[in-house]
Formats: C-alpha cells, structure tokens, sequence
C-alpha cells in the first residue's frame, strides 16, 4: 500500500516552541527511512515557517507523502483541565499485531476509526484496542499507561501491534515507564491513564 502519508501532530507554545519536537522530527525519519519516503529533512523548517507569526497555543499537523510532499496545518489549541477524567470503553475491533505500519504514525486509520464509531462521543472519550490475542495495545488516538503504585507506569510493547508513541517514548526513556504486556483484567488492578505528544498524560476511567 502507498497510498498514505506520515504524520506528526505535536503542541507549539509562543515561549516553550515545539513540544518533544526533536522526538516528534526523529520518528518522522526513521518511518521514512524505513517507507522510502523522501523529504523528512525539510520537515523542521517547514514547521517553523508555519508559525513563524503564531501568538497563541497551537496544534500543529505535519503530513508527509511518498514523493516528499509536506503539508503543513494549524488550528489554535486549547489544554485540557488539570484534574480531566476521560471515560475509556474497550472496542470489539481488533488489530493485527503483525501489521508493522501500525508502528507508524500515518493517514492509513481505517481500524483507528471503526473502533471510535462503537461509541458515541457521550458514551466515550477514548476507544481502546486489543489485538488478535486480546492483549492491550492503545487507543484511537492516545498511548496506554496503567500505574499499579510501583512509581513506574506500565505500557504495552510495541510487538503487541500500536504505535511508538512520541510520549510513550519520552516516558520511557526518563525511566518513568515500562513496556509490560498487559490485559482487560489488568486495567482494572490500577490507575488507567492514556496519552498523546498534544495532551500528557489524562486520567481514565474504565468504564464496562
């Protein structure tokens, strides 16, 4: 299949500039590196140059295709409150662990898609998926985290089929999370957060 491009989706603050970007710019190359994508390079520049006037918060969409064609969009970003609780539902579709473009952050997001149109946005924040095997994975557009008061959160491996997650990454690396296999039954024996580069980390709710 070609007919999808990357993505990077990231927060930009006037004072702080782009959030996580270097982890944002290093997964964009290594997925094109790896697709045969050209035009990685020129990403950074071209971010900079879309809010090179930007006086307010934004989020910032960066797509880029297999010819290196980069497209660059913003909308003005608003954080969510410090003490939200997102309400989580677990979805009957599934993924393919084997699938190794789910790593990838890209336009192709069909099963992303069915799996939120199980519920009505008053029903569920966030639709989590499992795999073939009925291990956790993530959500539509969120990493999964589940703290069982150990000081470290527990993530999914990347082998059980999702995304390398910019924060899950960040997370990681800072020794603040652990990749861990995880099931339906587990993500009732802690706290459950979920989480994207634009948001952190959201408190979750499991609800069945």
């Amino acid at each position: 299949m070609t007919d999808f491009s990357l993505i990077e989706t990231m927060r930009y603050e006037p004072e702080a500039g782009f959030v996580r970007l270097g982890l944002h710019l290093a997964r964009l190359t290594r997925s094109a590196r790896r697709l045969c994508f050209s035009g990685a390079a020129a990403a950074e520049a071209r971010l900079r140059e879309a809010v090179s006037d930007a006086e307010g918060a934004l989020r910032v969409r960066l797509t880029l295709d297999r010819q290196g064609v980069i497209s660059v969009t913003t909308a003005p970003f608003a954080p969510l409150l410090a003490d939200a609780l997102w309400r989580v539902r677990i979805a009957s579709t599934r993924l393919d662990s084997s699938d190794r473009l789910l790593r990838m952050k890209t336009t192709r997001r069909g099963v992303y898609e069915a799996a939120r149109n199980e519920f009505s946005s008053a029903e569920a924040d966030e639709v989590l998926l499992f795999n073939e095997r009925g291990e956790v994975c993530e959500g539509t557009i969120t990493s999964i985290f589940l703290d069982e008061g150990h000081g470290v959160l527990k993530t999914p491996p990347i082998a059980c089929g999702l995304l390398a997650g910019v924060l899950r990454t960040e997370l990681i690396c800072q020794r603040r999370a652990r990749v861990a296999r995880l099931s339906a039954a587990d993500l009732r024996r802690g706290r459950l957060y979920v989480g994207n580069s634009l948001r952190g980390l959201i408190r979750a709710e499991l609800v069945v």
